[in-house]
């Protein structure tokens, strides 16, 4: 039995109240301002109930209503967060309702936001003492109205029963009884042994309102009076707004007002990323009037800087590779004695273009903003950041303003940056009302936040028995380079460098799913097993006998990676896949990586059809810690591999005279039904470890192995992003 503290910092984690009508409210004091229940979940709850904000609602009839306190951007926290309190809280899973929560990091003791992978793992032990708090105070009322002591009862599936079975009562009932019991320093949590709830497959708890189009996400959302504004910002980086024919498309048919709007924030924060800070509204009451408005603007826009091109960028990348400032390191060894002392050098160079995010949610927010207060509502994955930005944009005192989350409609980082909420702020302020800012198609294509190019140089030395003795990578990146100099094969070769080097561009970028461990994965991958190649090894035993060498006799002191659960995901996906088997015609890769505190394997299988490939079957072996969702979690594995498949073989963003080529996706490719996988099998690794990051640790060995499944299909070695294109000659930047 695992005990926990109820008590952080001198300040209650949960606390009890008396319900009207009866009943015990369980309150999370990280979400003390949560939305009120919907009117469908009304209708489903006692009479007894009443709007609560920020608490877990348990009804005398045993009903309760748990809020989920995260943004939900399809990665399903929605069901699986309020998983673990219902588990620990131990009450059937039919008997819950789950509800969003609204903005209160002020209480909430971690973060509310989707990003890094972070949600489960940052919320497990404040989850799981949430509901256990509640259930022990449960068994304390119990025990009191029968006179008995506490360790004489038992609460299981919503029912307290004595131990010899003569008395029961539902958590209905008792839960008035509970309000004024003290709460106990410690409480005991469950063991995993012991779950009933974790680990099972259970539907998305909004399932069936998406599929059935009840509104959800931020487009849907609607204000009684509320306007509609559409924006215009510079065609290119580099420049921005100097006037337009404001009185000419004031004129226009639908349109009420046309102005120039700044989001220009002083001292800003790292979410605060927006290359056009100024931008033109026009504001009505109909998307389709606006967008000929749109048409219909004449504007001169001012270069205040370089027009840049994708020509320039790979030049710049290439310069700053040889010649740029390191940023972070790490040289274990001597690397140069090394690599003079090889039989066998391998260098290789890889590259990754720049690609855009493409919310399948065009990109909106809603804002109502008056002198003194400020209501925003909308998809964002950092609510607590975009309050901030507001304040400081506004004038307006962080408690003055709120902060509401609508389902994401995608995303994966896009939505991390706070711009968007801020020009729907600004256009309300503007106008004295409430209004919902709309971006088109082409608005979100063309106004960055873009995942950046990336270009690296992998090196490596074979002695005569085709062991590796020498490693050495160095990236670089617009800005940012992709090295992790602490990860994998740091700790596995004796002479060992990494260097991480950045670059600068004006245009804005920002995360995309797994940030920068999607081109590492599928560098390093694909490196690895040329390597292997060259020192004729098998691809996988080449790499366990690396983690052999990082687990029995590891190199240097720092590395973030555990070699038992990294080997532990090769030996399980090449068991699933059947890894060795000749399957005439099927062509097959293999990588494996570790980001975001996780780990994942994947034997891809490809055959040419029509001369072209089709990924046919992709096994998956993922160490994640405890699963809470087992269908959510195969789900989102799933969508990270067709996500990496896709990306890798297609998308790529070109500039030319600082603005981007591809404005829809007409010319800007997106994998297509019919070149997905056809089947993807996941595969957990059973253990009692608390859970990791899920949402995208699937990604990025997808593209590892989808590159070494090409290789064996096409006899050619594959460097360069988008896959799909026939420039995948090698580049020689030689490094140290």
């Amino acid at each position: 039995m695992t005990l926990v503290k109820t008590h952080y910092n001198r300040r209650s984690f949960l606390k009890v109240s008396a319900a009207t009508g009866g009943g015990m409210l369980i309150g999370f004091s990280w979400l003390t301002r949560c939305a009120p229940a919907t009117q469908e979940a009304a209708m489903a709850v006692p009479d007894e109930w009443f709007d609560i904000n920020g608490y877990i609602k348990i009804g005398n009839t045993g009903m309760v209503t748990i809020y989920s306190p995260n943004p939900e951007i399809g990665q399903n926290v929605m069901t699986s967060m309020p998983m673990i309190v219902a588990e620990e809280l131990d009450v059937p899973w039919e008997n819950v309702i789950v509800e969003q929560g609204s903005l209160d990091e002020d209480a909430f003791k971690n973060p509310q936001f989707a990003g890094g992978s972070l949600s489960i793992m940052l919320g497990w032990d404040a989850l799981r003492m949430a509901g256990a708090t509640g259930r022990r105070m449960l068994l304390e009322a119990a025990a009191k109205e029968w006179g008995v002591g506490v360790d004489e009862l038992n609460a299981s599936e919503g029912m307290i029963t004595e131990v010899n079975r003569d008395r029961s009562v539902g958590y209905g009932e008792i839960a008035p009884k509970a309000v004024g019991i003290e709460i106990p320093d410690e409480v005991p949590l469950k063991e995993p042994k012991d779950y009933k709830l974790i680990g099972t497959f259970q539907k998305n708890v909004e399932g069936m309102k998406i599929v059935t189009g009840k509104p959800l996400f931020g487009l849907d959302f609607k204000r009684e009076g509320m306007k509609l504004a559409m924006i215009e910002h510079p065609p290119a980086f580099g420049m921005k707004v100097g006037d337009f024919n404001e009185a000419e498309i004031k004129g226009m048919d639908g349109v009420e007002d046309a102005f120039i709007v700044d989001t220009t924030i002083n001292e800003p924060a790292w979410s605060d990323v927006n290359a056009f800070p100024q931008l033109i509204a026009i504001v009505g009451n109909s998307t389709w009037k606006l967008m000929n408005a749109k048409k219909a603007l004449k504007v001169n826009w001012e270069t205040t800087g370089e027009l840049e091109n994708s020509a320039m960028h790979m030049t710049r990348l290439e310069k700053d590779l040889k010649d740029g400032t390191v940023e972070e390191s790490r040289k274990d060894g001597d690397v140069d004695a090394a690599f003079a002392s090889a039989a066998t050098v391998v260098e290789r160079t890889y590259t990754s273009p720049f690609m855009a995010h493409n919310t399948l949610e065009p990109m909106n927010f809603f804002a109502n903003v008056t002198a003194y207060k400020a209501e925003l509502i909308g998809p964002t994955q950092t609510p607590k950041a975009l309050e901030d930005s507001a304040s400081k944009l506004l004038g307006i005192p962080v408690e003055n303003i709120t902060v509401d989350m609508t389902r994401i409609g995608g995303g994966f980082g896009r939505r991390l940056y706070v711009h968007f909420g801020l020009e729907a702020a600004a256009i309300s302020k503007k106008i004295g009302a409430p209004v919902k800012m709309i971006y088109t198609r082409e608005d979100d294509m063309t106004q960055g936040t873009y995942r950046p190019p990336y270009l690296s140089t992998y090196k490596a030395g074979l002695d005569e028995n085709g062991n590796m003795i020498a490693f050495a990578v160095r990236g670089v990146g617009l800005p940012e380079g992709s090295v992790f100099p602490n990860r994998f094969p740091a700790g596995a070769v004796e002479n060992y460098s990494a260097e991480k080097v950045n670059s600068t561009t004006n245009i804005s970028t920002g995360a995309w799913r797994a940030p920068r461990s999607h081109f590492t994965a599928g560098a390093e991958q694909s490196f690895l097993d040329e390597v292997a190649e060259a020192a004729g090894k098998d691809p996988i035993e080449f790499r366990l006998a690396l983690f052999d060498r990082a687990k029995n006799n590891r190199v240097g002191d720092e590395y973030e990676y555990d070699a038992d659960r990294y080997a532990g995901v090769l030996r399980l996906v090449k068991e699933k896949a059947g890894w060795g088997e000749n399957k005439p015609g099927v062509h097959r890769g293999v990588a494996a990586y570790f980001c975001h505190n996780s780990y994942v394997a994947q034997v891809m299988d490809l055959v040419m059809e029509d001369g072209k490939p089709k990924v046919k079957k992709v096994w998956c072996a993922v160490d994640c810690g405890i699963v809470i969702n087992r269908e959510g979690a195969i789900n989102i594995i799933q969508g990270g591999v067709v996500d990496g498949i896709g990306h890798a073989m297609y998308s790529e963003l070109k500039f030319e005279n600082g603005s981007s080529v591809h404005k829809n996706f007409n010319t800007y490719q997106l994998i297509r039904h019919n070149q997905a996988p056809e089947e993807i099998e996941v595969h957990f690794v059973e253990n009692e470890i608390s859970p990791t990051g899920l949402g995208e640790p699937g990604l990025p060995p997808a593209v590892g192995a989808l590159a070494n499944a090409l290789y064996k299909a096409t006899g050619k070695r594959y460097y360069h992003q988008p896959y799909s294109t026939s420039e995948q000659e090698p580049i020689n930047i030689e490094i140290g």
